[in-house]
């Protein structure tokens, strides 16, 4: 680990990281949240995270659209692909977010010896996240989705849908 990335990751008050984000972007972080200040990290005017949420934003760039709201124990990890959340999302408590994912077509070698890839994850404006939610690097969220609650989300989602499950799938077309 990079002594810069340790620095901000433990040695930064949580008061100071809340008061920072406050100060930077006019976004409310709990002092019991984990957030990780780093240059790649973009968070929008009134966005606002509960306790025991954690952002990871070393590897890769993490922007959180304005008025978007994180529940209590989420977990959001930004790699190199990146992680874009539109405006006005609501994603509900203890949802897991992130853009990595292992290789693992080599048999003959451990899988945390064969790397990682990442192509990113996007999700679209006004979107509703139900609790428990995971959502998988790759995945692509179109505005207005509501995805049910511990439904896991790894292709891409059309516009104004609802969707359920593992995987999740459209069960319904909002109008």
């Amino acid at each position: 680990m990079k002594l810069g990335v340790a620095i901000r990751r433990f040695l930064t008050p949580a008061p100071v990281v809340s008061f920072v984000c406050f100060v930077r972007f006019r976004a409310r972080v709990s002092p019991r949240a984990e957030v990780e200040l780093s240059p790649s990290l973009k968070l929008g005017r009134g966005c606002q995270i509960a306790s025991f949420c954690k952002l990871k934003a070393a590897l890769g760039p993490l922007e959180i659209g304005h008025d978007t709201h994180l529940a209590t124990g989420c977990f959001l990890a930004a790699n190199e692909g990146g992680l874009f959340i539109g405006n006005d999302v609501l994603i509900g408590p203890n949802c897991t977010i992130v853009s990595n994912r292992y290789i693992y077509d080599d048999i003959s070698k451990p899988i945390r010896l064969q790397g990682h890839r990442s192509t990113g994850t996007r999700i679209g404006n006004n979107v509703l996240l139900g609790a428990g939610v995971v959502v998988l690097d790759g995945a692509e969220i179109g505005d207005g989705v509501i995805v049910t609650p511990n439904s896991v989300v790894s292709g891409r989602i059309e516009c104004n849908t609802v969707v359920q499950g593992n995987p999740a799938r459209v069960v319904f077309r909002r109008r």
